[in-house]
């Protein structure tokens, strides 16, 4: 059968009609277990009886009205995420490329306002910040921007972790600089506690505002609420989505005030960003994943399956090569094709996701209960002792 569905993905040969926790059931009847938790997304995994009640009550009243009226949910939503973190504002999208083109214009307008010409913004190698024209400028990758120029210009692009060249590209043109605390499509690298101290002494020094994409990496799946709380700094801007909606689509930008300042009436708008219904939603993700007791338990979930894929590594050296990340954005860092570990992992019944340089993401549910995460142990194995056979 001919798709009427604009190829742009290469799918997988499955389809999944129903989800339990942790577990994706298939047309047919199949069970797999799920530890991309749909890239990051389903962060209290599929189906949670507090998020169907929070959507379901909602949906009964009111699902959408504009941002030409006052919307309580929305304002209630904004006033947790401040109260949680370093922000004074929040904006609500999509999505976090929606996210990234606020941040890429709240930086920029930040410099206008102020009358000075600043717009260059400063990123990194092997970032990930989104697939609309200035969130692919800012990633800068020739898989992300080859025939699709002109590009957004104004972006300049050092390799990741050279503190030198950070340092030599700072500027009286720098706007800003932009970086995944841990990268998740680049490979699941997470930024160094001083690397991230240096970055934001460097950009005090120099006025640079500093952005954090926390799409992925953030609303707890380090053990944290949001990674850069590890190294006891805070940004200046911040993106915000995937997890933030639980599988709802729901973003957002959290800003200082002062970084917000330029971002007055008029300036910038969205026609579904923080409807009713995405924030009834993500207002109980925020009271489930914020609670310290279970930012605790992901750290202990966290530690028990690294400890388990540390095993799997030492057991399988012709297939894993090392463990990388923290919480529960994990990554296997591959000696076989991570594309081919990922479809063995399809044989035996458990999807993971690829990532760049070589690498297989592990992104599960944040409250993925023991039992699943020794099953899963368990199924990796054999998608590792598959490959081992087919190779000898």
């Amino acid at each position: 059968m001919i798709s009427t569905v604009l190829p742009t993905y290469n799918r997988a040969p499955m389809s999944f009609v129903k989800g339990e926790g942790s577990w994706l059931i298939t047309d047919t009847g199949d069970r797999y277990l799920d530890l991309g938790a749909g890239i990051a997304v389903n962060a209290l995994g599929h189906a949670h009886p507090a998020l169907v009640q929070a959507l379901t009550d909602q949906a009964q009243v009111l699902w959408h009205v504009s941002n030409l009226y006052q919307i309580p949910q929305q304002q209630a939503l904004a006033d947790r995420l401040v109260e949680a973190t370093f922000a004074d504002t929040v904006f609500f999208t999509n999505s976090g490329t929606e996210a990234c083109e606020l941040a890429i214009k709240m930086a920029r307008k930040y410099w206008s306002s102020k009358g000075e010409d600043r717009h260059e913004i400063i990123a990194f190698e092997g970032a990930f910040h989104g697939r609309s024209t200035g969130a692919i400028a800012a990633a800068g990758s020739e898989k992300m921007v080859k025939g699709f120029g002109p590009l957004m210009p104004g972006f300049k692009h050092l390799p990741w972790g050279d503190h030198d060249a950070l340092r030599a590209a700072l500027s009286e043109r720098t706007a800003a600089v932009i970086v995944e605390p841990v990268q998740g499509e680049g490979g699941i690298r997470p930024m160094p506690d001083a690397c991230l101290k240096g970055l934001r002494d460097l950009c005090d020094d120099t006025g640079a505002l500093m952005i954090l994409d926390e799409v992925q990496c953030g609303m707890g799946r380090t053990g944290r609420l949001f990674a850069h709380e590890w190294a006891g700094v805070t940004p200046d801007i911040m993106m915000v989505a995937k997890g933030i909606g639980g599988g709802f689509p729901l973003g957002a930008v959290l800003a200082t005030e002062n970084a917000a300042a330029g971002m007055v009436a008029g300036s910038h708008g969205s026609t579904y960003g923080g409807n009713p219904l995405a924030c009834a939603v993500g207002a109980k993700v925020m009271e489930i994943v914020a609670d310290d007791g279970f930012l605790s338990e992901v750290l202990r979930k966290g530690a028990r399956f690294r400890q388990g894929l540390e095993a799997l590594v030492a057991g399988h050296p012709a297939v894993f090569q090392a463990v990388r990340g923290q919480g529960l954005i994990l990554g296997l860092k591959c000696v076989a094709v991570s594309a081919d570990v990922v479809k063995a992992g399809y044989a035996e019944g458990v999807l993971t996701v690829g990532a760049a340089d070589n690498v297989v993401r592990l992104l599960p549910a944040l409250n993925i209960p023991d039992e699943d995460i020794a099953e899963a142990l368990i199924r990796l194995e054999r998608a590792a002792t598959r490959l081992e056979s087919q190779a000898a």
